[in-house]
């Protein structure tokens, strides 16, 4: 079969892995272009794009799929089937006719949940307790058409968006392993996701990262992990940013000051922590503006002061 990939970040590399060892001519990868990254501001390539290259497969890098010559280009291909990964466009009407196997898309949830840009850390905000990867059929919606196949993923307690992401990648080539032959032998019918129980993720920003202290410890121990590494966790003392790598949430009765720094038992994971709106959390790793990542452990034995101070002031 003649296949084009299509996908930009980590997340896609074991997929296309998988479609370079399988068989099949790899006719092209689409990408992302090159974004501009740094302090000089040079442009870097996506990580598919480098993968692509050191196989030798070629590359296309369009800024948009909106133009007409864009589906001229896919149709010049002459593309058995098409399978996206985390690709980063939507492709239009006129180039999901073209290959006569559709165009499956490797999915990080379990669809209909999850539908959108960032499932994976959806699902850690939520506190599943698993997620999953979904192979589908893609139509003109956003993550809407049939699906052929899906895989359950655990969701551990120590897992960030980052490590999740690892697993979730491996899941998919792994599915992309059984589905793809079944599908090919048109051996799978497609089936229609339950709009009732469809659920949308939303964008995250950078200000997503800022830490309220009123929330409950586990909701801001779950932000820690979803947020990691992008755009992470944070917050403010004395007038220098905070950034919080690693936490537990601990459970604590009584009065509780949000933001205020408190010094724990040695028995507890975490030598000192933060009063929330309901419960403390517990700090493990932390990052001072202008500093090296440390324990806290370290960090309390060099910031005198720190025990006793309420975070969260940006001035």
């Amino acid at each position: 079969m003649r296949v084009v990939f299509m996908g930009t970040p980590e997340f896609a590399i074991p997929a296309l892995e998988y479609l370079v060892q399988s068989g099949h001519q790899l006719v092209a990868v689409y990408t992302q272009p090159d974004r501009p990254v740094g302090r000089g501001r040079a442009p870097s390539p996506p990580p598919v794009k480098k993968t692509a290259l050191e196989y030798g497969i070629d590359v296309m890098q369009p800024a948009t799929l909106r133009d007409a010559a864009e589906a001229e280009r896919l149709a010049s291909l002459k593309p058995d089937i098409a399978v996206v990964a985390a690709y980063g466009q939507i492709l239009p009407q006129s180039m999901l006719d073209i290959p006569e196997f559709g165009c499956l898309n490797i999915h990080p949830s379990l669809l209909p949940l999850y539908r959108g840009a960032t499932p994976i850390p959806a699902a850690i905000l939520a506190g599943d307790e698993d997620t999953g990867v979904t192979v589908m059929l893609l139509d003109a919606g956003m993550d809407t058409g049939p699906t052929l196949s899906q895989i359950v993923v655990e969701i551990e307690p120590e897992d960030t968006a980052a490590s999740l992401t690892l697993k979730l990648a491996d899941a998919g080539a792994k599915l992309l392993g059984e589905t793809l032959p079944l599908w090919l032998d048109r051996l799978i019918t497609p089936r229609p996701q339950d709009e009732s129980r469809a659920t949308y993720t939303s964008p995250i920003t950078k200000g997503d990262g800022m830490v309220d202290w009123r929330l409950p410890a586990v909701d801001i121990w779950r932000r820690v992990r979803a947020f990691y590494p992008w755009p992470g966790c944070y917050t403010y003392w004395r007038g220098k940013l905070l950034r919080i790598h690693e936490a537990v949430p601990l459970h604590k009765e009584g009065k509780l000051v949000p933001g205020r720094v408190v010094t724990l038992e040695s028995e507890q994971p975490a030598v000192m922590g933060v009063e929330t709106g309901e419960g403390i959390l517990g700090l493990v790793n932390m990052q001072l503006e202008g500093k090296r990542a440390i324990k806290a452990s370290e960090f309390l034995r060099g910031q005198r002061g720190f025990v006793g101070d309420i975070l969260g002031k940006e001035s």
